[in-house]
């Protein structure tokens, strides 16, 4: 699967709202009312990154998560993390 141009991130992020680009990622950050249910949030990301046989990196800090997308074996930004994204944008 091929990088993505900077214009089609940036047309693909048009439709992951609250992605932004990042160097050679895209992430997100997601705040929730407690501990519990960021990770229940954590636990529907990770069923929805293995159907999708695509992982985001994850970082927790008590109710904060902030997933970032790349396609490491690309180097960069390709449409499965776009695809992806928009995916975890439906929980």
């Amino acid at each position: 699967m091929a990088m993505l141009t900077t214009t089609q991130i940036t047309a693909g992020l048009r439709s992951a709202k609250g992605w932004k680009r990042a160097g050679a990622a895209i992430t997100k950050t997601v705040k929730h009312k407690d501990f519990v249910r960021a990770m229940g949030y954590v636990q529907q990301v990770a069923l929805l990154a293995e159907k999708m046989n695509h992982h985001p990196d994850i970082d927790i800090r008590w109710n904060t998560v902030t997933l970032v997308l790349s396609t490491h074996s690309e180097g960069g930004v390709t449409a499965r993390d776009i695809e992806l994204a928009k995916q975890i944008n439906t929980l």
